[in-house]
């Protein structure tokens, strides 16, 4: 007993000598963790030290007192830079420790967006990932490349033809809502425009009417708005970044039941549409005569996908896209018609030759759209195509440099973050006399020949350009040409008086305001 007595002080020392040595261990490794993090933040300092820059910047701070918190006043401030900053390569701005290069040179944006091994999105997007998974728009490497190559058919020209009901059905349900405003005050159309474009997005993308137009003020329609809101909040707001502490403020559980909204939602009818598709072909195979689903989403695309080695994509990996592909294609088509509504209604010569051209496709009737009428549409086309080169639906994008990599005749490290600015890109004068005026005909083929083909790049560009750009197109060539067969359309504001709110989206803070007259 005495022996036993002996060892427990002895066992105490070598407990307590033990968890000593694990705290001085870890502090060790947290000491020389942190002490090649700045080795690795100095050594990048010092290579970047000749890419011009807006102002001094602090250590470990960079640019970040400098920048404004404010939507609007931030992206004005991005803008005046590259303007302020137009005959130099690339701009330089640090936020915190975190290098950034601004390309708003065609040359220098081809660089970044035609290499196959820069395709890495930039760290900012995992804030996107709780929703959105690793999906098409936040995947990296070989599920990315993978990914692509599956979803590539599913956008075939054939099967969009599909979708164009549902688009002409929607059009026409906007059309019956704008009738109230006919003759009447100057209204703002921004939210009735959106509501389509959502209606539109939930029908194609997952065959589900949720009639958004009707009422916009569903838990769901209100989830997809506010998780907007709350992830670009989020991007811009250091200190909720981490996810340990993102659940001690009260965005934090916006966020986590926002969430469970919208992937609820998804789920059930990823469900739904199984079950359809299985009692499809069970009733196929046997003696009953099937009842037809009624038209293709491109949910039931997803559930038919298969690999390269012949699997089936999981339900996580459905969800994943169907709920890209709704992040994505609601808030920039709608923000693009809105663009292109309010431009044709500033500019009454331009609105007229729409609606000529609109005349002389379907004269005086207001049957559906045909995919053949959208190809004679050319001149709508030029329309759609300056309205996105003057208000990019997406105003700036980054990707993370996998490697260094020379831009614009300097040293980029890799690590850094490289932003490409559409807005200030497409306004390079360069490319295009009189960036500011609106003129479509910069688009008539004989125009565009020749120009640099990284000049204008709405949709993005290179590997990673937007797969959905048909898609896009087809929906707003839709919608406009159904709106401006109807009414004519005066706008109210002034450029200066938009508001410019460059996030996500490129949006107007003060909406479109517009007035309507019928057509006689």
């Amino acid at each position: 007993m005495g022996g036993d007595m002996w060892l427990v002080p002895v066992g105490q020392k070598l407990l307590y000598w033990g968890a000593t040595g694990a705290v001085t261990l870890l502090g060790t490794i947290l000491a020389l963790t942190l002490l090649q993090m700045l080795a690795a933040y100095v050594r990048k300092w010092q290579q970047m030290k000749s890419i011009p820059t807006v102002a001094t910047a602090y250590p470990l701070l960079g640019h970040s007192l400098l920048m404004k918190s404010d939507s609007q006043e931030f992206f004005e401030q991005i803008v005046y830079y590259s303007e302020e900053y137009r005959q130099e390569p690339l701009l330089k701005l640090w936020l915190g420790p975190v290098p950034m290069v601004a390309l708003y040179h065609a040359d220098n944006v081809e660089a970044l967006l035609s290499s196959s091994k820069q395709i890495d999105k930039s760290c900012m997007y995992k804030f996107l990932e709780p929703w959105l998974g690793l999906g098409l728009l936040t995947s990296t490497g070989s599920k990315w490349r993978s990914r692509r190559k599956m979803l590539t058919p599913t956008f075939h020209f054939t099967i969009l033809e599909e979708f164009l009901d549902v688009m002409n059905e929607q059009a026409n349900v906007l059309i019956n809502k704008l009738e109230k405003h006919v003759d009447q005050e100057a209204f703002n159309c921004f939210l009735d425009i959106t509501l389509c474009a959502l209606d539109i997005i939930c029908e194609t993308a997952m065959g589900k009417n949720i009639g958004a137009q009707a009422n916009g003020d569903s838990e769901y329609v209100r989830s997809v708005f506010r998780m907007t809101d709350i992830i670009f909040r989020r991007i811009k707001m250091p200190w909720l970044w981490f996810d340990v502490c993102y659940l001690l403020f009260k965005e934090g559980w916006e966020h986590k039941r926002s969430l469970k909204i919208l992937h609820d939602f998804t789920d059930k009818v990823i469900e739904e549409r199984s079950s359809q598709m299985k009692e499809y072909e069970s009733q196929k195979d046997g003696d009953m005569k099937p009842k037809p689903i009624k038209r293709q989403a491109f949910l039931d695309l997803l559930l038919n996908t298969k690999d390269e080695d012949g699997n089936s994509l999981s339900h996580q990996d459905i969800r994943e896209e169907v709920d890209t592909f709704m992040f994505e294609g609601h808030d920039t088509t709608a923000t693009t018609t809105n663009w292109v509504i309010y431009l044709l209604g500033s500019y009454p010569e331009v609105q007229r030759k729409v609606q000529n051209e609109l005349d002389e496709v379907f004269g005086k009737s207001d049957r559906p759209v045909t995919m053949d009428d959208l190809k004679k549409l050319k001149y709508l086309d030029c329309v759609i195509k300056e309205s996105l080169r003057l208000f990019p639906s997406v105003p700036f994008f980054a990707r993370t440099l996998n490697s260094d990599c020379f831009i614009g005749g300097h040293k980029v490290p890799k690590g850094t973050e490289a932003v490409v600015l559409p807005y200030s890109l497409h306004r390079d004068p360069k490319h295009f006399p009189d960036p500011e005026e609106f003129q479509p005909e910069r688009f008539f083929p004989e125009n565009a020949h020749g120009r640099h083909p990284y000049a204008y790049i709405p949709f993005s560009a290179g590997p990673r350009n937007c797969i959905g750009q048909r898609f896009a197109m087809m929906e707003e060539k839709t919608v406009i040409s159904c709106m401006m067969r109807r009414f004519c359309v005066e706008s109210i504001q002034k450029r200066e008086e938009l508001g410019l709110v460059g996030e996500m989206i490129l949006r107007p803070r003060n909406g479109i305001w517009i007035k309507l007259k019928r057509r006689t």
